[in-house]
């Protein structure tokens, strides 16, 4: 046995092959103490030894959490020192474009047509390019002048670029019409005006259309080619119908015909003219029944227009109907019976609870016992005072210990007076109405305060106010009487809602209407600035 046999050594020719472990391969090389590797492991178990990045998930709160929280904030903003700054970047373009240059790209593109013009800027002449000695103009204007507040007819037209000429004819035609001042504010006027005779001449009027009155159109045109301003009046048919409103109650009297939709200014006369009859806190119950009648206008062209009231009813079941109707010149509301506009008494001269009677009182200000002669109304400084009926002035003016003191005499040898006003709102010899303002709440002449001395004199001689009441009331007879009744029972037979269908159109108003083509939806005047 050879001495390779001998030590285990294998290999060779007629040998079995030999098998070498990997250190016998590749013979391992001492680590020195100063290499790398040896650093960045000692490094590495340091590190892992002092735990700086533990899981914030876990141990929530204790000392090695918090250990892990400020290394988190420390490498965020470690990273965020090196973050860029959030300046835009800059960068030059490749061709400088000024406003000049910009004007030039914005004549060619389609924007500035959608906006109704250009830039006006000539592109690309040439010598082939001759420039115009004029520009053309338009052949005709179409207008939407509008009468402003305060406007006139004449103004409105020279504004919109009629002529002086054709501004005078037009008055004159229109003004043989109708007054030019029923004209109301807001109307609008179409106008049409051709080309011109010369230049520097003004537009001749081609047409010129509005609506004058509610049932009344008017035109004024040239009719035949270079011929003279003509008037057309075009009436248009009107329902005068009444709206009729019914309806219950409820909760709220006010709403309820509100939401059965009679107008807000009706509503409010309504309740006005039937507070003179019925007491509307107490006497009115949710189940009655409210019946009001407002003059109302439909004409043929769709528009509607709602007048003033003037049929003001109620039932309330068992209890007497009122019926009120207004009736003659000043229009005031009667009852069915003919009775007119009942006063229950005297109004209040001031919104105010009384605080010193009639009778005999110890003066706050001159200390001794003497007669008040009236009322004594505690309210605000500048609360407006009222006469408590009609009358006329006798006196407005300062009255001694009264201050400034308004004296009314109401016929019949009754007389008022109101003292201690801030200020008078009435003069000598004028008439007032009942529930007029006269004055203003103040604390002239002897006052220890802002108050109303309210007194009343029949036949000279000084009466208690509060004694006194009257009911003041006119009363239909004859023939007038009749005819009060008769429009009264033609007013009750409106039918409800009837005012509010369309009126159906006449063969000549439909014949009048032409097809419209879409083509001319576009055609739309320009308004008048």
């Amino acid at each position: 046995m050879s001495e390779s046999t001998e030590n285990g050594i294998t290999g060779g020719p007629g040998q079995p092959a030999a098998a070498l472990a990997h250190d016998q391969v590749l013979p391992i090389r001492p680590t020195t103490a100063a290499s790398w590797d040896h650093l960045r492991i000692q490094v590495s178990q340091r590190l892992q030894a002092l735990d700086l990045a533990p899981d914030l998930g876990s141990e929530i709160g204790s000392k090695r959490w918090f250990r892990g929280l400020g290394t988190f904030i420390g490498l965020s903003a470690f990273a965020l020192s090196f973050w860029p700054s959030f300046a835009p970047l800059e960068a030059a373009p490749m061709e400088r474009i000024d406003d000049a240059v910009r004007d030039e790209y914005r004549s060619q593109m389609i924007l500035p047509l959608a906006l109704g013009a250009d830039s006006g800027r000539h592109m690309g002449a040439t010598s082939l390019v001759e420039p115009l000695s004029e520009a053309p103009e338009r052949p005709r204007i179409e207008l939407l002048a509008t009468l402003g507040q305060g406007d006139n007819f004449d103004r409105m037209l020279r504004r919109a670029g009629v002529g002086t000429g054709d501004t005078q004819r037009v008055l004159d035609m229109i003004g043989g019409a109708l007054p030019l001042a029923e004209i109301e504010p807001g109307t609008q006027v179409d106008i049409i005006l051709g080309r011109r005779p010369a230049p520097g001449a003004p537009r001749p009027l081609e047409k010129l259309a509005f609506r004058a009155r509610f049932d009344l159109e008017l035109e004024v045109g040239r009719f035949e080619d270079s011929g003279p301003l003509a008037l057309v009046k075009k009436p248009i048919r009107v329902d005068d119908t009444p709206l009729r409103i019914r309806g219950t109650v409820g909760s709220s009297l006010y709403r309820s015909a509100r939401a059965a939709g009679a107008p807000a200014s009706a509503v409010q006369s309504y309740l006005k003219t039937l507070s003179q009859q019925v007491d509307l806190d107490r006497d009115l119950r949710a189940t009655d029944t409210f019946d009001l009648i407002i003059a109302h206008r439909r004409a043929a062209t769709g528009e509607r227009q709602a007048g003033q009231l003037l049929f003001a009813g109620i039932d309330r079941g068992e209890k007497p109907k009122v019926q009120l109707m207004r009736w003659g010149r000043d229009g005031e509301f009667y009852e069915a019976s003919g009775v007119g506009e009942q006063r229950g008494g005297l109004m209040a001269p001031v919104s105010g609870r009384v605080g010193s009677r009639y009778g005999m009182r110890r003066h706050p200000i001159l200390g001794y016992t003497r007669m008040h002669s009236g009322l004594d109304y505690k309210a605000g400084y500048g609360a407006p005072i009222v006469a408590v009926t009609d009358g006329v002035v006798l006196s407005a003016g300062r009255a001694g210990g009264c201050g400034n003191a308004v004296k009314l005499s109401h016929g019949g040898g009754l007389q008022t007076r109101y003292c201690h006003m801030s200020r008078m709102a009435v003069s000598g010899g004028q008439r007032v109405r009942r529930g007029q303002v006269i004055g203003y709440v103040g604390s002239t002449g002897l006052s220890t305060g802002a108050h109303l001395h309210y007194e009343m004199y029949r036949n000279g001689r000084a009466v208690d106010p509060a004694s006194v009441k009257y009911v003041t009331r006119a009363q239909l007879s004859g023939t007038e009487l009749q005819r009060f009744r008769q429009t009264l029972s033609t007013l009750r037979q409106v039918e409800v809602g009837a005012a509010l269908a369309d009126l159906v159109p006449t063969s000549s108003e439909v014949a009048e209407e032409a097809p419209k083509r879409e083509i001319d939806k576009l055609d739309v005047p320009k308004p008048l600035r």
